[in-house]
């Protein structure tokens, strides 16, 4: 048996990966009587056939596990959003934030085009990096930070988020010219970037680690949360777990709220926390709908 990592899906074959070559495989037949799928990005265990073909014999135990995009195993979340062409939009960041992180998986925050920026990525970076990610600033024109991204991918699964148009494509070129990945630009009419990918691809990096290139997240609703759980999705919130007066406070109308006076020092960002209290209410809500 061979073990490796599919690295594409397509048209009913899977490439699998094991580090040296990559192998042409149908999956069994038992998969689809069990109801067992195999995504991109799952470790599988492969009965070598002839020239470079083979059978998937089995999927390994899954670590995390994205639905749309559909991909497994993934490590981290690059998460980019442009300065300009098109605006950076807060509230959709944070709504990638709260997604990836709900399903266990670390998130980087990637501030890209800051050649086109005027000092507005100062703020921003410090929002984040206060809030305990980590925050890079690239240009894939100039070259800057894109050192610093390339070395956060070596050795892990990362899958690239972001609208369309922030440059996530080109982003990668830059890190690696190998991988000769298709960019759209941006609609002049629009102002919009174009969707240059069709489906979820691990590309190998130069030095180790995979990159998904995948069509982009389908679906930003709200992951299926209880509210009690949100808090613990905010780094800054749940470091000050426990102070309040009430246990299990949800730090909203509760008197005597540490992250309430928090917010008020100026020692928890105020757009963050109002992000909170929104998803806060857009789950409550929820619940009470179907409740």
């Amino acid at each position: 048996m061979v073990e490796g990592t599919v690295i594409k899906a397509y048209s009913g074959f899977y490439y699998v990966y094991d580090g040296q070559e990559v192998w042409s495989c149908r999956s069994r037949g038992l998969f689809r009587h069990i109801g067992q799928n195999v995504l991109v990005g799952d470790r599988v265990l492969v009965r070598p056939g002839n020239k470079g073909t083979g059978t998937v014999e089995k999927v390994l135990p899954r670590r995390s596990e994205l639905v749309r995009p559909a991909v497994a195993n993934v490590d981290q979340a690059v998460i980019i959003f442009a300065l300009k062409e098109p605006d950076p939009n807060p509230g959709l960041l944070e709504r990638f934030l709260l997604i990836i992180g709900a399903k266990g998986i670390e998130s980087l925050i990637c501030f890209n085009k800051i050649d086109l920026g005027r000092g507005e990525e100062v703020e921003l970076a410090g929002r984040y990096r206060s809030a305990g990610y980590r925050v890079f600033l690239t240009s894939a024109v100039t070259g800057a930070g894109l050192d610093d991204l390339r070395a956060s991918l070596q050795e892990r699964i990362s899958v690239v988020a972001g609208p369309s148009g922030v440059g996530k494509s080109t982003l990668l070129n830059a890190i690696s010219p190998g991988l000769s990945l298709k960019t759209g630009g941006i609609s002049v009419k629009l102002r919009q970037g174009k969707h240059t990918t069709r489906h979820v691809e691990l590309l190998p990096l130069p030095g180790g680690g995979l990159v998904a290139d995948t069509p982009g997240f389908s679906s930003l609703d709200l992951p299926d949360l209880k509210p009690g759980d949100l808090p613990a999705l905010f780094q800054e919130i749940i470091a000050l777990e426990g102070g309040c007066r009430f246990n299990g406070c949800m730090h909203h109308k509760e008197p005597d709220c540490v992250v309430k006076e928090a917010v008020e020092k100026g020692e928890i960002d105020g757009f963050r926390y109002r992000q909170y209290i929104e998803f806060l209410e857009e789950l409550l809500e929820k619940r009470r709908r179907y409740h």
